[in-house]
């Protein structure tokens, strides 16, 4: 048993992965016995996000130093955010033109999703939320992009206040981030637990969605199985091919010791499909095992996880596109390049948690004039991918953290 804890914590988080697709395969009906498991772990995770993003932030802000050292830190971090998303939507629009996914889909072979239309809110409004009315109320209801903006505000006037007051707050916020991190580290010990009793409980409840256990999942896969390779090619190209070019050629980085130093946040993102739920793992492991500096780290990674979507973006932008194809539309170059400028717009308005970038679809179906109802073709199997485009938004996010810190001249343990 000790042995057995000994084992380094990515491979107890794989162990328990593939436990949890057993037990949800073969002992589905009994899942509610471990899914509680799962249910602490995120509870537990989502306690820590909003104090760990509050004082993160304002540490990091604080250590930046001047305006200016903000400034350019917060454009590379934008225009790197940007730029990767584009790409990623890019390769996707590429991707669902050649193969057609959607050329003689079923269309009755759909599901109905509640409150869909509700859910979904303009680029505008989205904007005009960043700022609360009241923070407090922003804090409770977990609006992370406010969250965002008030930390940002705070930080940066704690530096243009007298300098004997400034050190007061100061010290307190790096002290409660290192009391947050330390409480955070208790609760990533229990991951392979945690992340046991998610996958059981997605498996199970898939099957059971499905009614008729693993030959249903089969008959989904034929059914949409080319939208689902149109997804996956696109998400493998964007983790494996453009994001490790960016690494080696961008920030000299060598994206297998990268990988293996982030190898815990990505296998719990695809386990919680929440990037916010696995930002505590990602903020640990790109500062102790990638050797990114806290004011780095602190400032781009809770950032990351709230806008910076770069596998949401590329889905969106495959799921309208199939759609569209569904229902015999051929969408002109116009209509393709809103499609690929609302996928940007809302892949950064999504929120970080599971399946929110399919209420996002609306935005996207909206503009272009097709249909809402025809989210119902692709809900059945959003859930699965819903897990791979989160790894990849975290494999993005870890991937910024570490090509702005080599632009800032820090030294890494992955060069």
């Amino acid at each position: 048993m000790i042995k057995l804890l000994r084992i380094k914590l990515h491979w107890q988080i794989l162990i328990a992965l593939f436990l949890g697709i057993l037990y949800g395969l073969y002992l589905t009906e009994y899942a509610s016995w471990v899914g509680w498991l799962g249910t602490l772990f995120l509870r537990a995770l989502q306690m820590v996000i909003i104090p760990l993003i509050l004082t993160s932030i304002i540490s990091g802000i604080t250590q930046i130093g001047s305006g200016k050292n903000l400034g350019r830190l917060g454009i590379k971090t934008l225009f790197y955010y940007i730029s990767t998303s584009i790409l990623a939507i890019l390769t996707g629009l590429v991707l669902v033109n050649l193969i057609s996914p959607g050329s003689g889909a079923d269309l009755g072979f759909s599901q109905q999703v509640e409150g869909f239309s509700t859910e979904s809110k303009s680029f505008g409004e989205t904007l005009i939320e960043i700022i609360p009315t009241n923070v407090f109320e922003a804090f409770s209801e977990g609006r992370m992009l406010s969250v965002i903006f008030f930390a940002l505000l705070f930080g940066f006037f704690i530096t243009r206040i007298k300098q004997e007051r400034a050190a007061v707050l100061v010290d307190f916020f790096q002290a409660g981030f290192q009391v947050i991190m330390k409480i955070t580290l208790l609760i990533i010990r229990f991951t392979p637990f945690g992340v046991f009793g998610i996958i059981t409980g997605n498996v199970s409840n898939i099957l059971l969605e499905q009614g008729g256990g693993i030959s249903a999942l089969l008959e989904l896969g034929s059914r949409l199985g080319l939208y689902m390779i149109t997804v996956f090619s696109g998400l493998l190209i964007h983790a494996l091919i453009t994001l490790p070019a960016i690494q080696i050629f961008v920030g000299g980085i060598k994206p297998l010791k990268h990988f293996r130093a982030v190898t815990t946040p990505l296998l719990t993102a695809f386990s919680t499909s929440s990037a916010l739920a696995t930002l505590p793992l990602t903020l640990e492991a790109v500062e102790y095992e990638d050797g990114v500096s806290n004011k780095i780290s602190s400032f781009t990674l809770p950032l990351g996880a709230t806008i910076n979507m770069d596998g949401t973006a590329l889905y969106e932008c495959v799921a309208v596109f199939f759609i569209a194809q569904a229902y015999g539309l051929d969408l002109g170059f116009g209509q393709q390049a809103i499609v690929v400028i609302t996928a940007l717009i809302a892949s950064i308005g999504a929120a970080a948690v599971p399946m929110a970038g399919l209420f996002m679809i609306s935005i996207i179906l909206s503009a272009i004039g097709l249909p809402l109802e025809g989210v119902g073709l692709i809900v059945a199997v959003d859930r699965i991918l819903d897990m791979f485009r989160t790894a990849t938004n975290v494999w993005s996010d870890t991937t910024g953290a570490v090509v702005i810190a080599r632009s800032e001249g820090e030294a890494l343990n992955v060069t």
